[in-house]
């Protein structure tokens, strides 16, 4: 396990990713255990190595709902092919969305999403193929779709309108991961959202705080009994 680790310290992994590895082995090797497959001991040492000590983590930014609102006022809805917009279980969804690590989700779509996209629709004359195409200087619109600086220029341009500063481009999924959790959003359903391999990584995005003023386990209704004397 100790040869392991720094086998992957080696390859320049950073620690997060060296530490799920070093998880993995580490509940194959109790599962290992409990089935006879592997001696107590030799699991007990196994689970005995560290894992990389991290050094720091980049938070990033999160929106307050307010902003979040105002970025949506200024702003227009993303890219995408028309054909992947379809009706399913009875609401709207973009289907095969291909997001990191070539992983495919399904996207459910807002009510106020899909309105700003039919009057796009309606306007741009678009039918089929790439719902936003690029545009020559002399406005001929091309088949192919825009480019990813393209969609990012406008998310500047709109976040400028809103009054939002310095915005990154995956702040808006870390805001959109903590404004589900803070409506009651289920933590595995957000991770399904944001197409998340672990919960972990879903769990940074939302960067929970501890509520000392409505504690969670005050909720549980338990109260000391009185005395009946």
């Amino acid at each position: 396990m100790v040869k392991y680790r720094a086998f992957l310290e080696r390859l320049s992994l950073s620690a997060a990713t060296i530490n799920l590895h070093l998880s993995a082995i580490r509940r194959l090797a109790d599962e290992s255990a409990e089935s006879g497959w592997l001696s107590p001991e030799h699991a007990i040492g196994i689970r005995r190595v560290k894992g990389v000590k991290r050094l720091g983590r980049k938070m990033g930014n999160w929106l307050t709902r307010n902003q979040a609102q105002e970025l949506v006022n200024a702003s227009e809805v993303g890219g995408l092919n028309l054909d992947q917009l379809q009706s399913r279980e009875g609401r709207w969804v973009i289907v095969n969305l291909v997001g990191k690590g070539k992983r495919l989700r399904t996207i459910p779509v807002p009510s106020w999403t899909k309105e700003l996209l039919d009057a796009w629709l309606r306007r741009s004359g678009v039918i089929e193929g790439k719902v936003f195409r690029r545009v020559l200087k002399g406005g001929t619109r091309q088949e192919a779709s825009v480019t990813a600086n393209v969609v990012w220029y406008a998310v500047k341009r709109c976040a400028s309108q809103a009054g939002i500063a310095n915005l990154a481009p995956h702040d808006l999924r870390r805001t959109c991961a903590r404004l589900c959790h803070g409506c009651g959003g289920e933590l595995e359903q957000i991770q399904f959202l944001l197409g998340h391999a672990s919960v972990q990584t879903t769990e940074r995005y939302i960067g929970s705080k501890q509520k000392l003023q409505d504690a969670v386990n005050d909720r549980l209704g338990i109260s000391v009994a009185s005395d009946s004397a």
